[in-house]
């Protein structure tokens, strides 16, 4: 429940200094208006901006890159910070646990005998997601929806739902 409230209020600091940022204009920014309007000086650094390329987000890579050097490590690194020993967590092309279905699978196994399944179904981050999860050697028995209602997915979003998810099994810490 702390990674929850630590993430909502880190998303709103940095709204706010998105936010402060897009407002501001610096005053030597200010200069003579040109004939439609624009400072000299604000498009010179419009021009600048458009001629530098951003490096791609990591949402905007292939799934599988994505998957193997973004959310995987971020998961791991995370399931570490709560005290949990992820044995292992991989990406594998496979049959959806309970259904059967062939789906891309993120399976992953949190001390010796807690597992999961995060199923996408097909390879892209924003296609239907579903989670099983399971206990003691059993087999999951229970799938559910995940991330049904988001517009967009992205790294923090997959990453901070998953370990609610795991947290609300009681798999990160009392509750």
């Amino acid at each position: 429940m702390a990674i929850i409230k630590e993430i909502l209020a880190i998303t709103g600091r940095m709204i706010k200094v998105l936010t402060d940022h897009k407002n501001s204009v610096e005053p030597s920014q200010k200069t003579e208006s040109t004939a439609n309007g624009k400072d000299k000086k604000l498009i010179d650094q419009e021009k600048d901006k458009s001629q530098i390329t951003k490096p791609p987000k990591p949402e905007d890579k292939p799934f599988k890159e994505f998957i193997n050097e973004y959310f995987i490590p971020k998961v791991t690194e995370a399931l570490t910070k709560f005290g949990r020993n992820p044995k292992s967590i991989e990406l594998l092309k496979g049959k959806r646990p309970v259904v059967g279905d062939e789906c891309w699978i993120v399976y992953g196994q949190v001390d010796s005998n807690k597992r999961f399944w995060l199923c996408f179904s097909n390879d892209n981050i924003s296609s239907n997601k579903t989670i099983s999860l399971a206990e003691s050697g059993k087999e999951a028995s229970l799938i559910e929806s995940f991330l049904i209602d988001e517009r967009k997915t992205t790294l923090n979003l997959l990453t901070s739902r998953l370990l609610q998810r795991l947290n609300g099994q009681k798999w990160l810490g009392k509750n």
